[in-house]
C-alpha cells in the first residue's frame, strides 16, 4: 500500500471516530459562529509558510515547536498565508495547531490553512471552526465527486483551496476545477500546487517543477511545493512561472525562519520583475 493509501485510511478513520462524537448540525452551528477567515491575497511571488512538527520522509522537526510564536514571525514577515499540519499519526500535528495558529495569524489579516489528508466535507468543516481560511485537497487521492463535494463545501464555507498535483494526469483532472478562478484584487479562491515530493512513494523529482510548468492552467496561482531550501530556489521557482513557494521543512529547521522567509519572498519577487521585464 502507497503512503497515500495508509494516510487516506487512517484520515477516513479519523472522520468516523468524529461523527461518533458529535452531530453535523452541531459542526455547521460552531462553522457559523465562528469569525469570517481573511482573504488570501497574492501579490507578485508569495510565500505560504508552513508549521510541521514532524515529516515522515525527513524525520522530527520541531516537535515542541511554539505554533503561536510562529505564526506570529511567519505573519509578521510578509508570508500570504500559513499552512498548519494537522495530520497526527505521521506528522505529530493536530486541529489543535491549527487554531492556535489561526488566533494569532487572523488578527495580522493572514489566513491559515489546514494541509492533510482530506477525504470527507466534514474535515473541511472542521477546518472552519478551528479559524481556518484555506484547506488543502491532494487530487491523486481523491474521486472526481470527492472534489465536488469537497470543493463546494469550501467554496460555501468561504475557504481558498490548493489543489495539489503530482504528475500531468492530476493537473489534467484539476485543470476543470480551476476554470473561472483566476486570480483578482479580490482574493485568491482557488491554486493549484505542484509538489516536487510524490506522496505515493515519498520520492522527491527536483526536476517535476520545470516539467510541468508548461501544462500550469494559465492565469490560476501555481504553488511550487516541496524541496525549496533556499532563496535561490524561490528565484527559479519564480523563473518557472510559480507565483507562491509552500516551504515547510528549510523553515522549521532554519535557525532564523524570519530571515529565510523573508529572503525568499525577497527573491521570488526580483526573479519575477526579471522574468516580466
Amino acid at each position: 500500500m502507497s503512503f497515500l493509501a495508509q494516510m487516506a485510511g487512517h484520515s477516513a478513520e479519523r472522520v468516523a471516530a468524529a461523527r461518533a462524537r458529535r452531530s453535523e448540525a452541531a459542526l455547521l452551528a460552531a462553522c457559523a459562529a465562528t469569525p469570517p477567515p481573511p482573504p488570501l491575497r497574492l501579490s507578485g511571488f508569495d510565500l505560504i509558510a508552513e508549521i510541521k512538527r514532524n515529516s515522515p520522509a525527513e524525520g522530527a522537526l520541531a516537535l515542541d515547536a511554539d505554533v503561536p510564536e510562529r505564526a506570529a514571525d511567519y505573519a509578521a514577515t510578509g508570508a500570504a498565508a500559513i499552512s498548519v499540519l494537522t495530520e497526527p499519526t505521521r506528522f505529530s500535528g493536530s486541529l489543535d495547531d491549527l487554531a492556535a495558529a489561526a488566533v494569532t495569524a487572523t488578527p495580522q489579516r493572514v489566513p491559515v490553512m489546514r494541509k492533510d489528508f482530506l477525504v470527507d466535507p466534514w474535515q473541511v468543516l472542521e477546518a472552519r471552526e478551528a479559524g481556518a481560511g484555506g484547506v488543502l485537497l491532494i487530487v491523486a487521492m481523491l474521486t472526481d465527486d470527492q472534489l465536488d463535494e469537497l470543493l463546494a463545501v469550501a467554496a460555501e464555507q468561504g475557504l481558498f483551496v490548493l489543489l495539489e498535483t503530482f504528475d500531468e494526469a492530476d493537473l489534467e483532472r484539476a485543470s476543470p476545477q480551476l476554470a473561472g478562478h483566476a486570480h483578482d484584487a479580490g482574493g485568491a479562491a482557488r491554486l493549484v500546487g505542484v509538489n516536487s515530493r510524490d506522496l505515493r512513494t515519498l520520492a522527491v523529482d527536483p526536476a517535476r517543477l520545470a516539467r510541468l510548468a508548461p501544462s500550469l492552467p494559465p492565469r490560476v496561482p501555481a504553488v511550487a511545493e516541496s524541496g525549496l531550501h533556499t532563496a535561490d530556489d524561490a528565484a527559479a521557482a519564480a523563473a518557472l512561472g510559480y507565483r507562491v513557494a509552500l516551504v515547510g521543512t528549510a523553515l522549521m529547521r532554519a535557525a532564523a525562519p524570519a530571515k529565510l522567509a523573508a529572503a525568499m519572498i525577497a527573491a521570488g519577487r526580483q526573479a519575477l520583475m526579471e522574468k516580466t521585464g
